[in-house]
């Protein structure tokens, strides 16, 4: 597997051991039911506790109208770092209305993405005051559309400390819109196309749909906090070439801004299907973590 990994994370892969066995959970964490207010309506979710955490960390969704994700909640809390997870608004127990493609509204406009980091800021206030320790760096963690989200998020709120984003946009939502409808949905169209044909139409078609662009840079530009990105080579949902010369530009700039590329895989970076993602993501919070002690 190819892996282009910026700073320190390369350190990282000689202390990854990927695990084989399927989870079963661990007796070293409790899940507590909570609800939270924002922006006058209440959300619900889960705390996944530990007794001695090294870290903790709010899941920011992605597009889809998504529950909690104690799955991958109950995966990080087996490697130590405490969780809040939570339905997503207008989804599962939460209040409010859902924006999506699947409901023919549009989820990307940004008015919704703000009201979405407004959420997500709520969700960490909440958080730390059920954490023993304050002192525990937390952080948010999140999945395709939360790139636009979570720069907003962790500049609303001083207590985020770090952020993981897999196959998380750093370009507009319009240009994101552009390679979407360039790729098709086509899961062969990198054996067709260039990375160099993908940044070009990226960048220049007209766009199908007329709104204000979200341009997570913006935020990004006025962050310190450290970042991970990381990506597929054969995404067709974002362009991951454009992206990572955007984290290379800020990178250069001094920001503490690293990403992980995988060859083999996708939009999924996520997923129990191959873990070394997330294995590195979590010794990646591990060793953020132990540096702000």
């Amino acid at each position: 597997m190819k892996i282009n990994i910026f700073s320190n994370i390369y350190i990282l892969l000689l202390l990854i051991t990927l695990p084989g066995s399927a989870f079963a959970q661990s007796d070293s964490f409790t899940v507590r039911d909570i609800k939270f207010e924002s922006q006058g309506i209440t959300l619900a979710g889960s705390i996944v506790k530990l007794e001695k955490p090294f870290a903790a960390v709010v899941i920011v969704h992605g597009s889809d109208p998504v529950k909690r994700e104690m799955e991958f909640a109950r995966r990080l809390a087996d490697k130590g770092i405490a969780v809040l997870t939570y339905d997503k608004r207008g989804v599962g127990e939460s209040g409010g209305v859902y924006v999506g493609p699947s409901v023919g509204t549009n989820n990307i406009d940004p008015a919704n993405l703000n009201l979405l980091a407004q959420d997500a800021d709520a969700a960490v206030k909440t958080f730390r005051t059920y954490l023993k320790d304050k002192k525990i760096p937390i952080g948010l963690v999140g999945f395709s559309q939360a790139g636009w989200i979570i720069p907003m998020a962790a500049n609303k709120n001083p207590h985020i400390r770090f952020m993981v984003l897999f196959s998380c946009p750093t370009i507009t939502t319009l240009e994101q819109l552009r390679f979407q409808f360039y790729t098709n949905g086509n899961k062969n169209f990198w054996e067709n196309h260039t990375q160099a044909d993908a940044v070009e139409h990226t960048q220049n078609d007209p766009d199908r749909y007329q709104f204000t662009a979200t341009d997570p840079k913006v935020s990004l530009k006025t962050l310190s906090i450290p970042g991970l990105w990381l990506y597929g080579e054969k995404d067709i949902q974002i362009p991951v070439k454009l992206c990572i010369e955007h984290l290379n530009t800020f990178k250069a700039q001094g920001k503490p801004f690293e990403y992980a590329l995988f060859s083999k895989l996708g939009h999924s970076t996520s997923s129990r299907n191959d873990t070394e993602p997330f294995d590195i993501a979590v010794q990646w919070i591990k060793q953020k973590a132990s540096l702000r002690k």
